[in-house]
């Protein structure tokens, strides 16, 4: 039973101490796959490092994440650009508009947005995007600029199910992580009502660690965790919320 990790920051200071032992875990539990998305110039060193170390598990995407949207966008956008000429990325991510935390450059990162969606059409890459408390604006940008062809995924979707039903109308997949475990979040609902073949699995280690883990580090190994409790909403058995998940991985980020 093979899975797939979607969303993993396993290269973040949070596994200094046990990095590669934290990659081998998710191996030893069928998690096979796992897909680094990038933060900014910072971090990229660290995410390659990785997928050099365990190249068959590990894949790079390359992006400019919103909360990193500062002064310096324009600088730091043409340094994720620049990547895309010296390897191969499996995504255009982690993008988007995050306005939880601070919203003075909301229209840096709107722009910088724009710029990554049409950066990954020109590459014919999917997109990886980050929309929290950003959904209206996100999809402002997305009816502007979607076209056919442009695929991707809403990672840490933890939206209703109008939100949903409009993001698989553009055949986008839900990136569903440990909220779905959460008590009172709600996201069991939408799961409940959705296809399993618009979901795909997520951790966003070391972040948002499913229960009974909730508090603590996240990492790539409780994928399983999700994919269980998925399959318990769903009513299937494990394996196929594994084979219908890490399928829709495997073709959307073709590795």
């Amino acid at each position: 039973m093979v899975m797939c990790d979607t969303h993993t920051h396993l290269y973040l200071d949070a596994f200094n101490e046990d990095r590669h032992d934290a990659v081998s875990r998710a191996i030893e539990q069928g998690i096979e796959y796992m897909l680094l998305p990038n933060i900014d110039s910072s971090s990229v060193d660290g995410m390659l490092t990785l997928c050099d170390t365990f190249s068959t598990n590990c894949f790079p995407m390359m992006g400019l994440h919103p909360t990193s949207v500062k002064d310096n966008y324009l600088e730091e956008l043409e340094l994720a650009e620049s990547w895309f000429d010296k390897k191969k990325f499996y995504a255009v991510g982690e993008i988007g508009i995050d306005l939880f935390w601070d919203k003075s450059h909301q229209r840096e990162q709107e722009e910088a947005f724009r710029r990554q969606i049409e950066l990954a059409k020109k590459l014919d890459l999917p997109i990886v995007i980050h929309s929290r408390n950003s959904f209206d604006e996100i999809f402002a940008i997305m009816d502007e600029l979607y076209e056919p062809g442009l695929t991707g995924v809403f990672h840490c979707f933890t939206g209703n199910l109008k939100q949903a039903k409009k993001i698989i109308g553009w055949n986008f997949k839900l990136g569903i992580g440990g909220v779905v475990s959460f008590k009172n979040s709600g996201l069991d609902t939408v799961v409940s009502e959705v296809d399993l073949e618009h979901i795909i699995l997520e951790t966003d280690a070391p972040f948002l660690a499913p229960v009974p883990y909730r508090g603590k580090r996240n990492e790539s190994a409780y994928i399983r965790i999700i994919a269980e409790k998925i399959a318990e909403i769903k009513s299937v058995d494990i394996a196929t919320v594994a084979r219908t998940t890490t399928g829709s991985a495997r073709k959307l980020f073709n590795f």
